[in-house]
Formats: structure tokens, C-alpha cells, sequence
């Protein structure tokens, strides 16, 4: 079979419905992942013995285990265990909310430990509280150092999305597959997703700079 570049346009409208699905997860997963990484970072950062370990505990976990791994977990596992159904879009969303949040969770973590002691000694010294200091003081520049790290991160779950293809959420790569599955433009279709999927990471890399550079600036 020749290579015909033509019939890529017939196709683009499912791919462009796939392409939805995936910026949903990516967006509501992330949402939820800055929730929890937040927390689990301001944890390991500043809580207490117990907090710190609770938090290291579920960042460990999570980080020591494929994102696939967990995503069959709560869609084949969880049913079982806990009598919990939860449909392909949820689980997916689940997945990269708690996956992301346990790299975020480090992200901040180290993001805030990066900020100088003497910068926090100083706003408990002129009699500001702990979480005013945390708020006011440490949070913006520590804001600014983790733009960069969480860019990637944000980018590394956006590609993730495309392992979901195993519990058969129509994503951007299960779309590709339907398409060639049906029509055998192998080299077609699997271009056209790569370009989508560059198009993609390429805005929200363009879109994190400009945040980042804006910090700089303020």
C-alpha cells in the first residue's frame, strides 16, 4: 500500500475528538495533582513527623509504580476490592490526578526547602505568623523556582494519557488505532497523532515560558 498524505484531513475531525479527550484528562487530572501536590509537598516541607510520613509514604507508592500499573488497579482491582465501579474516563482521570500529584509533591517540596531559613526567621522575627511567612514570603519565590520542573511534569502526563488505551478510554492514541485498525494507513494516522500530540506539548511549553518569564520580571 502506497503512502497518501491526502487522506489525513478525512480522518483529522476524529482525531480532533480524541485530541478533546486527552486535554480533558490532562487538565482535570493536573488540577487535581497541583491539589494534592501542594499539600503533600507543604507536608513533607513543613508538617510534623506523622504528616511527613504519611506524605512520603504515598509519594513513594505511587512513584515506585507504573502510572499503568495504577490505572488497571482502580479500574479492574478497585471493583473487587472495595465493590467501587468506576467508568474508563474517571479512572483515567484518577490515575493522573494521583500519579502527578506524588511528582508534584516533590516538586514543591524541594522548591520550598530551596528558599533561604533566613528569609523565613525574618517574617516569624517581625512577628508574623508561620503560614503568613509560608503565604507572603516563601510561596512566590519558591513559585518561581518550580514553573520549570512542573512544566515537564505537566508535559510528561499529558503523553501519559496515552497508556490509558489499555482500559479503552478513546483518547488521542486509541482514536489512531480505531482509524488504522479500519483503514491500515499505518504510517498516516500514526503521523498525524505525533503531530497533534507535538502541537499539544509545543502550546503548553510555549505557555509555561511565558508564565515563567512574567515571574521574572515581577
Amino acid at each position: 500500500m502506497q503512502i497518501d498524505w491526502s487522506v489525513i484531513p478525512s480522518f483529522l475531525p476524529q482525531l480532533a475528538e480524541g485530541a478533546a479527550i486527552t486535554i480533558k484528562i490532562t487538565v482535570i487530572g493536573l488540577l487535581g495533582g497541583l491539589a494534592i501536590g501542594t499539600a503533600g509537598g507543604l507536608m513533607r516541607a513543613f508538617g510534623g513527623r506523622v504528616l511527613n510520613a504519611v506524605a512520603f509514604g504515598y509519594i513513594e507508592l505511587i512513584r515506585g509504580t507504573p502510572i499503568v500499573v495504577q490505572v488497571m488497579f482502580l479500574y479492574f482491582a478497585m471493583p473487587v476490592l472495595a465493590g467501587l465501579r468506576i467508568d474508563p474516563m474517571a479512572a483515567a482521570i484518577l490515575a493522573i490526578t494521583i500519579n502527578a500529584g506524588a511528582y508534584i509533591a516533590e516538586i514543591v517540596r524541594g522548591a520550598l526547602l530551596s528558599i533561604s531559613r533566613g528569609l523565613v526567621e525574618a517574617g516569624l522575627a517581625i512577628g508574623l505568623p508561620h503560614w503568613k511567612v509560608l503565604l507572603h514570603i516563601v510561596g512566590p519565590l519558591a513559585f518561581r523556582r518550580l514553573i520549570p520542573p512542573l512544566g515537564n511534569q505537566f508535559i510528561v502526563s499529558l503523553k501519559d494519557t496515552s497508556l490509558f488505551i489499555v482500559i479503552g478510554v478513546g483518547e488521542l492514541t486509541r482514536t489512531g488505532q480505531e482509524i488504522m485498525a479500519a483503514n491500515f494507513r499505518a504510517v498516516e494516522i500514526w503521523t498525524a497523532v505525533a503531530v497533534i500530540y507535538l502541537l499539544l506539548t509545543g502550546t503548553m511549553t510555549v505557555g509555561l515560558r511565558i508564565i515563567e518569564k512574567r515571574m521574572r520580571i515581577l
